[in-house]
């Protein structure tokens, strides 16, 4: 069985701890610097899930409106969307809608009520009187979209972060593999021009996610068209 590249992108506003729990996770690092992250960055780590050996791709992003100048290319082909929010913030709080509306617009999924978020709840390490948003809160909303697994961290104290990315590679994993499936056993097809196109262009979705770059995949698809 070959080697299980799961990618993974975390989105939240500027200053949540984005960067700090994926260096927590990865680096068993914490930084008490913030320094912005440009642009878009990644980290791997291997992991065992049920069993299985596969690596993680980490994607951290800008947190601020600019982000969306990464395009599709940087969404699609994901296992798993970390929603991060500061709980002493109640406005990182309440952007989480309009995060989780972005990544399913940009990534697409065929199956967008069934894909896999998961919700930090980071900085729970400040003192309790500084808290904004409860966890009852945060957890009511959770439920409204579809019971997403929720977990309150600590990039500074490593606090749940080991549990918490723990599930994302489970889900994930579990999403790829619903996606191979996809891929393997498509929708019947029509004999046209339309449906060959869009059959051709999940081959190449596929092939995006074993390896091969963004940026050909993109071709692939304007050649597809």
């Amino acid at each position: 069985m070959g080697r299980v590249l799961l990618k993974v992108i975390i989105l939240g506003d500027s200053g949540v701890g984005k960067t700090s729990l994926m260096n927590q996770y990865v680096n068993k690092r914490f930084s008490n610097q913030y320094k912005a992250t440009i642009g878009a960055d990644f980290l791997t780590k291997e992991v065992m899930v049920d069993d299985r050996l596969v690596t993680m791709q980490l994607w951290d992003t800008a947190g601020q409106e600019r982000f969306q100048s990464l395009g599709v290319a940087f969404y699609r082909g994901a296992d798993c969307c970390v929603l991060v929010y500061d709980v002493n913030s109640s406005k990182s709080f309440e952007t989480l809608d309009s995060w989780r509306d972005e990544f399913l617009i940009q990534a697409s999924p065929h199956d967008p009520e069934n894909f896999p978020f998961v919700v930090l709840g980071n900085k729970i390490d400040v003192e309790e009187n500084k808290r904004q948003v409860t966890q009852k809160r945060a957890m009511t909303w959770c439920q409204s979209k579809g019971n997403i697994p929720y977990f309150e961290t600590s990039a500074k104290e490593a606090i749940n972060v080991e549990q918490a990315f723990q599930t994302v590679a489970k889900n994930a994993l579990q999403q790829e593999a619903e996606e191979q499936l996809y891929v393997d056993y498509p929708d019947p097809i029509r004999i046209d021009s339309e449906s060959s196109q869009n059959y051709g262009y999940r081959q190449w979705r596929h092939l995006g996610r074993m390896g091969v770059e963004e940026e050909e995949e993109e071709d692939a698809r304007s050649v597809l068209n």
